[in-house]
């Protein structure tokens, strides 16, 4: 785990009166439908766990991005991928979730921004054609509060989701059967401005279907405030494929949010991606209460709210994935 070797990335620049980087057409047909397809098929997908606590556990030392791995230990990424696969995951995540400038920055790899996002593309698209699975291209908060709350102006906002969407979806404009996404996956959100310039970036330079989420972890509402039917209203005006809550604090809150999600939208393609239950400190060690029964029991009450896509976030292992496609099967 070192920066040796590490090459310099091409400089993106998107703004306003910059050269556009794309210059093929978004993406194949085929490719853009490939998400829906997969919900027509099957009506409920499975999707994988926690990136980021697995990558401790295999020895990332805390405090250093998971994002480096893709470029200096893309074996220990692609471990993580096939073992969800391997307990029947429908659809991956990259490991990307803090892929954008400005978390890069805070360990002088911002210069690697398409390097990086393009690797994990990589990584997670040559394990999932082992199983035929789909693989979605992840992009997390900017770590930096938008203006007047903070220092991040909506254009540079867009101008570095645009940055990153560019690596992920390299491989999908190139056509490349072996480095495409088949969506993009906007996560763990508290700002709705902030949901909906990376849902603007992701559909200037692409085709493909966007998820996202957001993280209901203040009273039932994001830490900004938003509520979960404001959210899911405002997202789907903006053209997201499918909306939900991910992260947070409790089961019973993120169910709570996601029912709230559902009245507002009845016919809403609906994401749950919970947490393993609240985290709490053992020594050194930060455990969650969640056992994977007790998140399959939690997806049979999602599965009867009628939520389509159903995952884990920090803190579930590929135990719990299992325990929760154990219960979608029987009803499937």
């Amino acid at each position: 785990m070192n920066n040796k070797g590490l090459g310099k990335t091409r400089k993106v620049s998107i703004g306003e009166g910059s050269t556009p980087v794309v210059d093929n057409p978004p993406v194949p047909d085929a490719q853009s439908c490939a998400f829906s397809r997969s919900l027509t098929q099957q009506q409920l997908l499975l999707l994988d766990g926690a990136m980021g606590t697995q990558l401790f556990d295999r020895g990332l030392p805390p405090g250093d991005p998971p994002e480096m791995l893709n470029l200096v230990e893309p074996d220990i990424v692609r471990s993580v991928h096939n073992e969800y696969l391997s307990v029947g995951s429908d659809i991956i995540l990259t490991n990307t979730f803090g892929g954008n400038r400005h978390r890069l920055a805070l360990h002088a790899l911002d210069d690697k921004v398409y390097e990086i996002n393009d690797a994990a593309v990589r990584i997670a698209k040559q394990a999932a054609l082992k199983f035929e699975a789909l693989v979605a291209g992840s992009l997390g908060p900017l770590g930096a509060l938008l203006v007047p709350l903070g220092p991040v102006s909506a254009e540079e906002a867009l101008d570095a989701f645009k940055e990153q969407v560019d690596g992920l979806t390299a491989g999908t404009r190139n056509r490349d059967p072996n480095s495409s996404i088949d969506l993009l996956w906007v996560e763990t959100m508290s700002s709705l401005d902030e949901a909906e310039i990376a849902v603007d970036a992701c559909r200037q330079l692409s085709g493909l279907p966007v998820a996202v989420t957001m993280s209901f972890d203040t009273n039932r509402h994001t830490m900004m405030g938003v509520s979960p039917a404001n959210a899911v209203k405002a997202l789907l005006d903006v053209g997201a494929s499918a909306v939900g809550v991910n992260c947070g604090n409790s089961l019973e809150d993120n169910e709570a949010a996601i029912t709230q999600m559902r009245e507002a939208s009845p016919e809403a393609v609906l994401i749950v991606k919970s947490n393993a239950g609240i985290p709490e400190w053992q020594g050194a060690k930060l455990s969650y209460s969640a056992t994977p029964a007790l998140m399959a029991d939690f997806t049979r009450r999602l599965q009867d709210l009628g939520v389509q896509l159903l995952g884990g976030c920090c803190g579930t292992t590929p135990e719990h994935i299992a325990a929760m496609g154990s219960a979608m099967g029987e009803t499937a």
